[in-house]
């Protein structure tokens, strides 16, 4: 079923990211049926292999549409979940499910300093779209051990690169970011995406464009 659904989510660029079951007594969210949950499997994208698909199915749509990637990998997540039985959710659903923790204990993953967390191969250049609930158990492999390349890190370029110090052991400086990415200097950044993740030296074969780093970068420059 896993090699299957697999295969489906692959004609959008999507891949499965890992799942568990959820353990006896545990807060699951609801099914299709609206029965609690008992196993989800994640979906995402490692690098920018959904692009293409994305730009295809935009030119078909409204420009008005809002949230257009959200909108589409509901679009192509929720056509595989009704194929094999699954009730699909997105880490934007209110009120929002907790995505992260499921990354976390689906792929065995810690965060890097800048939030995101670090895949051994894609480094900062993943990230979750969605996820199925099943009603049923079913059988999820169980994931390797994960080397967080952070921890091997001692020069920590993520955190050196961002002309305002929006990352920093305190946290995310938000407002900082977005005023710089919004005002006269932020030219880079709106181009060519958030400077300290692309100081990370892992993962960069499969580092965003940066026509979609822009892409993302406008979107959190409007949209809060």
């Amino acid at each position: 079923m896993i090699e299957n659904i697999a295969a489906a989510l692959a004609r959008d660029g999507l891949i499965l990211r890992g799942g568990f079951t959820f353990a006896d007594g545990e807060d699951a969210p609801f099914g299709l049926s609206g029965a609690a949950a008992k196993s989800v499997l994640l979906v995402g994208q490692a690098g920018a292999a959904p692009w293409p698909h994305f730009l295809r199915w935009r030119e078909k749509q409204s420009r008005t549409v809002a949230n257009p990637l959200d909108t589409w990998s509901r679009r192509a997540i929720g056509a595989v979940a009704e194929k094999f039985g699954a009730h699909a959710v997105s880490p934007s659903d209110r009120p929002y499910l907790p995505f992260q923790q499921w990354a976390m204990r689906a792929e065995g993953l810690k965060p890097s300093p800048l939030g995101i967390l670090m895949h051994p191969q894609y480094g900062l250049w993943h990230a979750y779209r969605g996820a199925l609930l099943f009603e049923e158990e079913i059988a999820i492999p169980e994931p390797d051990a994960a080397v967080h390349l952070c921890d091997t890190c001692a020069e920590k370029p993520c955190m050196k690169s961002c002309p305002v110090d929006a990352y920093s052991e305190q946290g995310f400086a938000h407002e900082a970011c977005l005023g710089h990415v919004r005002g006269p200097k932020g030219a880079p950044c709106r181009t060519g995406g958030c400077l300290d993740r692309n100081a990370c030296p892992y993962g960069t074969a499969y580092r965003y464009p940066a026509d979609v780093q822009a892409f993302h970068m406008a979107a959190f420059a409007h949209q809060y």
